[in-house]
């Protein structure tokens, strides 16, 4: 592929500009606009009783109501911004940040950008864009896949990062990565997702779950993924070369996630670390779809349904 070609790529999947974005969304009346066309396309359905008969009411912000039996629904009910008190405009700009910033935003940086009143509540705002951002219908990876298993030492709240050495679990996170390999030397789509441990039934689990049956995988070697279910396993062992050399996207993947650990947020946090790693994987596979990044993380955030405070922190209400 040309130079010429590939700036042609980048500028026309480019993202709008923050400015640009801000003229596209000047106010919550064109964020509510956005949010009734995008859940009902068609026009206006009840939620209630599919009734296809409502008005807009002009008393109610964003809210309609059904001529058929009468429920009164807001464009934001039933979805991530589900009763929220933050201003439309402001979660179309937090999702406007988080969708395209190429090396993820925390919760203090969103905070300040944003000018949102207390941290607990950019803290909220980004982990349900968080959650948004893993689609319940995604297809799984196919073809040719590479896959490997590592660990992330974690980080108390007071104490720094450490961790023990080689397959020790002490102080450290254990996560298993699937990176699919296309033509050329690319990659493709990748999933993360944290295990308990190296066994063969865990491992050969979350192969099972990523992939469809009838794909190639490939590994390291190690003794826990001969004997998978319908899948063909070739184990790339030449002698003393590196592991990274073998399996070279799949190491790419784990490099790019301690370094965003280490940078962006300084440590992860065991308790919430499945949340970046999924937002490590949806960045991942929409690196060369940016313009379209806001729209499918909108998208799917307007069928994740409710999420409280409680829900994010594990805490019963």
């Amino acid at each position: 592929m040309s130079s010429r070609h590939q700036t042609n790529r980048w500028k026309y999947d480019r993202p709008p500009s923050l400015q640009q974005f801000m003229a596209t969304f000047p106010d919550d009346a064109a964020c509510a606009e956005w949010l009734a066309h995008r859940r009902w396309p068609d026009g206006f359905v009840c939620p209630a009783c599919s009734g296809l008969k409502g008005w807009k009411l002009e008393a109610k912000p964003w809210t309609w109501e059904c001529a058929g039996c009468g429920r009164q629904t807001s464009t934001t009910a039933g979805t991530m911004m589900h009763r929220t008190h933050l201003p439309l405009r402001t979660w179309f700009l937090a999702a406007h940040l988080v969708a395209t910033h190429s090396n993820g935003i925390s919760a203090l940086q969103l905070q300040a950008k944003l000018g949102i009143g207390s941290y607990k509540t950019a803290w909220l705002l980004l982990h349900k864009l968080r959650k948004a951002m893993v689609d319940p219908e995604r297809d799984p990876l196919e073809g040719m896949v590479e896959v490997d298993e590592s660990s992330i030492v974690y980080r108390t709240k007071d104490d720094p990062v450490a961790g023990g050495q080689g397959r020790s679990a002490e102080g450290k996170i254990l996560i298993a990565a699937a990176v699919e390999t296309m033509s050329g030397g690319r990659a493709g789509r990748i999933r993360l997702t944290t295990i308990k441990d190296y066994s063969a039934a865990t491992l050969q689990r979350f192969v099972a779950d990523n992939t469809v049956d009838g794909s190639t995988i490939l590994t390291d070697g190690f003794s826990a993924y001969p004997g998978m279910r319908n899948r063909n396993h070739v184990p790339r062992v030449v002698g003393a070369m590196a592991a990274h050399a073998l399996l070279p996207w799949v190491h790419r993947v784990f490099a790019n996630l301690k370094r965003l650990a280490l940078g962006v947020y300084h440590g992860f946090r065991r308790k919430h670390i499945q949340a970046y790693l999924d937002e490590f994987v949806f960045r991942w596979n929409r690196r060369r779809h940016y313009r379209s990044a806001f729209d499918m993380l909108m998208g799917i955030g307007l069928r994740t349904g409710p999420c409280q405070y409680n829900d994010l922190i594990g805490k019963a209400a």
